[in-house]
């Protein structure tokens, strides 16, 4: 009866530890952000009010990743990606920018928004998918940061 009283306490004290164990998705995100900043990407989570057109709300704050731009880049654009590879900007125009369409077409669909300003490029990413999207998202700064 005492064994069972005292493995009983300690299992009541132990208890609140698991809490503090990461879920898997916790710890692949962790994963990603570690593997993103090796490859020099900043990441912060961002607050973000979505349009209303998209058809699934993206999260706020929603992962953002950035990287600033070089000096005599002064061109500012925002599009979202309403469906795969679809990208539209705030007037529900079709990107029709050769330029960033080629580099749009490697992103996943798992991205919900890139838009560059002078001084910075940003993409908002839901972090589901493998480090390989890394590579793609550190191509699409490389080439239009």
């Amino acid at each position: 009866m005492t064994v069972w009283l005292v493995v009983s306490i300690l299992a009541l004290v132990l208890s609140p530890f698991a809490w503090l164990r990461q879920s898997r998705k916790q710890s692949e995100q962790m994963s990603l952000r570690l593997e993103a900043r090796r490859m020099g990407l900043a990441m912060q989570l961002a607050p973000q009010q979505w349009p209303h057109w998209l058809e699934q709300q993206p999260p706020s704050p929603c992962p953002q990743y950035h990287r600033g731009r070089r000096r005599g880049c002064d061109d500012s654009w925002c599009y979202w990606q309403v469906s795969p590879g679809i990208w539209w900007n705030q007037w529900k125009e079709v990107c029709e920018d050769p330029r960033l369409n080629e580099v749009f077409a490697r992103l996943p669909a798992t991205v919900y928004k890139v838009e560059a300003d002078p001084r910075m490029l940003a993409l908002y990413w839901s972090e589901r998918g493998e480090k390989s999207v890394l590579q793609d998202i550190a191509h699409v700064f490389d080439t239009l940061a």
